[in-house]
C-alpha cells in the first residue's frame, strides 16, 4: 500500500535524497544540503510501510517550488514518482494563496513532467552539474 503525506520526519527524508542525489547522481553534498529544509514542507512516500520517495515544497509568494524529488531505485516504474508529483500539487493546492507549481527538471525526466501537466519555460541550466529546465504548472 502506498502512502503519501506531509511529514516532519526530515531525516528519513533526508536518508532517501542522500541515496539518490549524492550516491546514485554524485551531487555533491554541499549542493544537495541547503538551509531550506527547515522551512519546507517535506512529503514522504511508503510502500507497505518502507520509505521509498520524498519531496520538498518551498511556498515562495504565489509560487509553491517543488524540489527535491526523488524515488528509490527499487520503486521506479511503479507509478510512486508520479503519486508523489500529484500528492505535492494537492498539497500545494491547500497552502493559501499558492497560484502555480514550478520545479527545476532534469532534462532526461522533462517528458514525465508533461506527462503531468507542466510546461518547460526558459532555457536549459546546470544544477549540480546535470541539467536542468524549469516547468510550472498553474493551480
Amino acid at each position: 500500500m502506498i502512502h503519501i503525506a506531509p511529514t516532519r520526519d526530515i531525516s528519513t527524508c533526508l536518508h532517501l535524497r542522500r541515496v539518490v542525489f549524492i550516491e546514485e547522481q554524485s551531487v555533491p553534498e554541499a549542493e544537495e544540503l541547503d538551509d531550506k529544509d527547515a522551512e519546507a514542507i517535506h512529503l514522504l512516500a511508503t510502500v507497505d510501510g518502507v520509505p521509498m520517495g520524498s519531496a520538498r515544497l518551498l511556498v515562495q509568494g504565489e509560487t509553491g517550488k517543488i524540489g527535491r524529488v526523488c524515488v528509490l531505485p527499487a520503486a521506479r516504474g511503479t507509478g510512486l514518482g508520479a503519486a508523489v508529483m500529484r500528492a505535492a500539487l494537492d498539497e500545494l493546492r491547500r497552502q493559501p494563496g499558492v497560484l502555480r507549481a514550478k520545479l527545476g527538471a532534469q532534462t532526461h525526466a522533462l517528458g514525465f513532467y508533461e506527462r503531468l501537466g507542466f510546461v518547460a519555460e526558459g532555457p536549459v541550466y546546470l544544477d549540480a552539474g546535470i541539467e536542468h529546465r524549469d516547468m510550472v504548472l498553474a493551480l
